[in-house]
């Protein structure tokens, strides 16, 4: 029995997801979900734009689990994956304004107001541990 394309595809991506899950970061793969989630959040919430690109996989998923390393975390960590949950990526990029789409991409949000984002121009060119340093600033900042 062959394999559908689908099902092909949920394979390739679970471990890019499991990246995330394993260290606490919770999925969010409805709008609904993610409706709910970002308007009763309060205090500091992570939010990672998971991708298939090799950027995601090298720099960006390696330096969130580095900065949740730190002392100072946020105390609520969701994603989102582009290209996968498509409407749930849609409906968490509505509260990411004014940056464009950018995926992968990291957001740092408080009391649901959005105070820090890394967009994928600046995961592209710098190292997990270099975003794990920016992550780190920002939560040593607001994470309080």
């Amino acid at each position: 029995m062959s394999m559908s394309f689908d099902q092909y595809m949920k394979d390739m991506v679970q471990p890019m997801r499991d990246e995330l899950t394993s260290i606490g970061v919770q999925e969010l793969r409805t709008p609904d979900a993610v409706e709910e989630v970002f308007t009763e959040a309060k205090g500091t919430t992570l939010v990672v734009v998971n991708s298939v690109c090799g950027c995601a996989a090298g720099q960006c998923r390696p330096g969130v689990a580095q900065a949740l390393q730190h002392d100072l975390t946020p105390d609520h960590l969701f994603t989102v994956f582009a290209g996968q949950d498509k409407e749930a990526t849609a409906k968490a990029r509505e509260y990411f304004a004014p940056y464009p789409p950018s995926s992968p991409s990291i957001a740092l949000m408080k009391d649901g107001e959005l105070v820090h984002f890394i967009e994928r121009h600046q995961i592209e060119d710098r190292s997990a541990a270099e975003i794990a340093e920016d992550l780190k600033g920002a939560f040593d900042r607001f994470c309080r």
